[in-house]
């Protein structure tokens, strides 16, 4: 670049570069400074994800993946009993660790499964509590996928693949604390006084597995009741906000040590399963199982025990509208497959999502979360196009869906089934909100099942509007409505 145009843009550069070099804050090793990073866009738009629970607990697969500890800690009865019957004296939970072997693992079929499912984020459980690392972490030696049963660099390979397939943002689950390990319990023995093991394993494999790849998700756990200064969680953080290679997209979730669940962190959990049904000021996420019992695979588990999809299109709407992201979990099998059952569970929704997904993907909640009048109706609001989506979860016998929330306007407010092209007909119930009537159709016409979204145009909230009965559509009269 040179001549008079060129040193003026130099020039220019120069006087901009300061403004850019300044516009990224730097964030402090505290609380108060970390919870006011604003949590990437990304995350609130992407609603929906799959959590996926693999280890070497998925080897005995019985009961839950907290089985070492049930067994050996707690020594409950079905454990033992299970032990004691299939495996001979002398058998430890470090012998299955051979036995985690993934032949079958194939991380392109488990990329399409998960696009399918209509997910825009997966979360793997990169080290359970069991210290099991599914990758060759230096600093699990010969309890890592690398050195023991697969032999492969877990994390990798599904990490390559979702992203070279799908548009999923890749994510990964870290326990801070592991059960049995001697470095850990002395520091518990301590009350965590030392730190012995956050600084020569827990927070290296954080640092190992950011910089190696590069996950848009850190979903923290397990923080032995240690507070999070012992973990030096916001030292962590601190780091992965202003210089890691994910600093500008990565969210975290708020299990950074004791005390910290729901109060701080970047989106809250605040339990297991937790689905408020109202709206939270604050961006949360469900974390929650496919089988009622547990997160990691369990051989002796009955039809009954897996929600079913009407139930999982219910959480799914109950999240959303009242400001929440879906984590939906599966468990795979010790040699790497995704169970039939869980296959079939998130196909159904991405089944659902093809049809219905404006009314989850990118919306905000909406002044009510869920409809006064009939139940089961749930609503989220699309701002680029003003629309109200109230997804029902019940088709009425009658045809006839009655709405308590919204307002119509007259000769203004639309009403569209989404995946059916005709406009719906309907009418204004003054303050009593406003009734639809529903297409006649057979099962074969229906544009999807298991809970169905009707778009919203042009309307109020109810009470934000004069009284009186108004009329929509081209109905003369009320009664037209049920012709």
């Amino acid at each position: 670049m040179s001549g008079p145009g060129g040193r003026a843009a130099l020039a220019l550069l120069g006087l901009a570069l300061p403004g850019l070099l300044q516009a990224r804050p730097r964030y402090e090793p505290t609380w108060g400074s970390l919870d006011a990073r604003p949590l990437p866009a990304w995350f609130d738009e992407a609603k929906f994800g799959v959590f996926i629970h693999w280890g070497v607990f998925s080897v005995p697969s019985f009961g839950s993946e907290w089985f070492w500890w049930y067994w050996q800690k707690e020594k409950r009865e079905p454990y033992v009993k299970f032990m004691d019957t299939n495996y001979p004296p002398g058998f430890s939970y470090e012998d299955f660790g051979p036995l985690f072997t993934a032949e079958f693992f194939d991380a392109n079929q488990w990329a399409d499964i998960l696009k399918a499912s209509g997910a825009k984020y997966v979360v793997l459980t990169s080290k359970h509590h069991e210290g099991f690392t599914l990758w060759g972490s230096k600093y699990s030696w010969n309890w890592n996928a690398v050195d023991v049963g697969p032999k492969r660099d877990l994390v990798a390979e599904l990490a390559t693949s979702v992203r070279n397939r799908t548009d999923l943002h890749f994510g990964l689950y870290h326990s801070l604390f592991e059960w049995f390990n001697p470095l850990f319990l002395e520091d518990a023995t301590n009350a965590f006084k030392t730190r012995k093991f956050p600084t020569s394993k827990s927070l290296p494999e954080l640092y190992e597995i950011v910089t190696k790849y590069q996950p848009e998700i850190i979903w923290s756990d397990g923080d032995g009741n240690a507070p999070d200064s012992y973990w030096n969680s916001t030292g962590f953080l601190a780091w992965l906000y202003n210089d890691s290679p994910v600093r500008d997209t990565v969210v975290t979730n708020d299990r950074w040590g004791a005390g910290s669940i729901c109060a701080h962190g970047g989106f809250y959990t605040c339990s297991d399963r937790y689905n408020p049904g109202h709206l939270l000021p604050h961006k949360w996420e469900n974390c929650m199982t496919i089988d009622r019992s547990s997160w990691g695979y369990r051989r002796d588990a009955q039809l009954p025990d897996y929600l079913t999809i009407e139930d999982l299109v219910k959480q799914l709407a109950e999240t959303v509208s009242c400001g929440g992201n879906l984590l939906m979990n599966i468990g795979p099998t010790h040699d790497g497959r995704i169970a039939v059952v869980f296959e079939e569970r998130l196909r159904q929704v991405g089944a659902w999502l093809k049809v219905n997904g404006e009314a989850i993907y990118g919306t905000k909640p909406w002044r009510a979360q869920n409809d006064t009048v009939t139940p089961g109706v749930w609503y989220t609001f699309s701002p680029e196009e003003g629309k109200v989506n109230a997804i029902f979860l019940n088709w009425p016998v009658s045809g006839i869906l009655e709405l308590g929330e919204p307002q119509p306007k007259l000769g203004e407010t639309q009403v569209k089934l989404a995946g059916y092209k005709e406009l719906l007909k309907w009418v204004a119930l003054g303050e009593r909100g406003m009734v639809i009537a529903l297409p006649q159709l057979t099962p074969q016409q229906m544009p999807c099942q298991w809970g169905w979204t009707l778009q919203l145009t042009d309307v109020e909230r109810r009470a934000e509007q004069k009284n009186g009965i108004e009329i929509g559509g081209q109905l003369k009269g009320k009664k037209n409505i049920f012709q």
